[in-house]
């Protein structure tokens, strides 16, 4: 990896981008409580029908993101990461202008796909810091960025709910797309980067991608591990609050209970993500990517046999602050292990396996507790990760990291 140029304040994008990723963050997620109230307004009747359609247009978001990372991953290796940035949070505040506007199930359908299109924000910033930061704090800094997006999808759920209880529903759109123009603004004038454009003759192409790399199996196994975390996490969506009725009886305000145990992963993944991280640099993220997925079989295991809501959410807590290292330690070892050149690209070939994981999760979820019951789905979910972390240390076992890896990169700290 060549050095960043020295007149790039690498902390100043650090903290420029987390705010950018927690607007995001809370943006995407200002709609979600009224989502399928949303789409009811929209013309939609039937318990059935409304099920179904909100299903698709939540998930035909991540289904559209999916397919269009590859292409912004590689316009981002040959234009430059802020400018990728740039054109997410303004396309997407352009379409939820056009949401707030929508007149029928299809138009808002279609929307939702758009979205997913023009999305990439985050994924652009994490590749942005990746290759700004000097490598023995790399974990640190995307541990860091990571709190951002986390943050801004705890946050927004709450303000969204309470805009459209006082306001009405179509104008969180526009406020939302407020919030996303606002992030371009503050994109634009605040973020640098020094990037020389690639002519596109010269792009390596997909093949040749792979063939870069310093260990193209690792990479592989670790877009499985992002995919994995996103089923295991999606997994539990669709049962716990009818999980947490089952535990807890008729309670009058099981919506709160739930709110919160559905929560307490959030705030773990908080605290944890940096910490984790920090300590990732000083003893490599290899060893904390295998210990995390080791330590989540184990919490999830006893979820299958909990008594009561308190117990669930001790464990959703503890569940939270593995999965908050996860992520940022496969990003890491995703970067130790390319180069610049083609770091857009294999930011966004993840971001896609990370995307069908969000799809993959919940239908899973559904499918099995629909055939053996809520508590199965826990052990169903340990048994995928833990085939992940067999898996990830046997890729990692082969072709450890040298020392020299996660040696400190000849980068200045400004």
């Amino acid at each position: 990896m060549t050095s960043a140029p020295q007149s790039v304040n690498w902390k100043r994008n650090l903290f420029v981008t987390w705010l950018g990723c927690f607007l995001t963050g809370s943006a995407f997620s200002l709609i979600m409580p009224f989502l399928p109230l949303y789409v009811e307004e929209l013309g939609v009747s039937g318990h059935q029908s409304l099920n179904m359609w909100s299903g698709l247009v939540f998930s035909i978001t991540f289904l559209f993101s999916a397919i269009a990372a590859p292409f912004w991953g590689s316009l981002a290796d040959r234009k430059g990461r802020k400018i990728m940035l740039l054109r997410s949070a303004l396309g997407m505040g352009i379409v939820m202008v056009l949401m707030g506007m929508a007149q029928n199930i299809w138009q808002f359908l279609a929307l939702r796909a758009l979205l997913g299109l023009l999305g990439g924000f985050i994924p652009n910033a994490n590749a942005l810091i990746a290759t700004q930061v000097p490598r023995n704090k790399s974990g640190w800094a995307l541990g860091t960025l990571s709190t951002g997006g986390v943050s801004g999808a705890l946050i927004g759920p709450l303000i969204g709910g309470l805009l459209a209880d006082n306001y009405g529903l179509r104008p969180v759109f526009f406020i939302t797309a407020g919030v996303l123009f606002a992030c371009f603004v503050m994109t634009w004038f605040y973020v640098r980067e020094q990037f020389a454009p690639v002519l596109k003759k010269d792009m390596l192409n997909g093949r040749q991608v792979f063939n870069s790399l310093k260990n193209p199996k690792l990479i592989l196994s670790l877009f499985v591990t992002t995919m994995i975390i996103q089923i295991a996490t999606g997994s539990i969506a669709p049962i716990l609050t009818l999980y947490v009725r089952e535990l807890a009886g008729d309670i009058h305000n099981l919506a709160f209970v739930s709110g919160m145990i559905a929560s307490v992963p959030g705030v773990a993944a908080l605290i944890s993500a940096p910490r984790l991280g920090k300590l990732g640099d000083r003893i490599g993220p290899e060893r904390i990517l295998i210990a995390m997925l080791a330590l989540s079989v184990l919490i999830l295991i006893p979820m299958a046999f909990v008594q009561t809501p308190l117990q669930l959410g001790i464990l959703r807590f503890l569940l939270g602050a593995t999965d908050g290292a996860l992520l940022p330690a496969v990003q890491t070892l995703l970067i130790y292990n390319c180069t610049n050149q083609v770091a857009g690209r294999i930011f966004s070939y993840n971001q896609s396996f990370r995307d069908v994981g969000n799809v993959s999760g919940p239908l899973l979820g559904a499918a099995v507790s629909a055939s053996y019951g809520f508590r199965a789905v826990f052990c169903v979910t340990a048994v995928v990760v833990l085939f992940n972390a067999l898996y990830s240390y046997w890729c990692l076992q082969r072709q450890p990291l040298k020392a020299q890896q996660r040696a400190p990169q000849q980068r200045h700290d400004s």
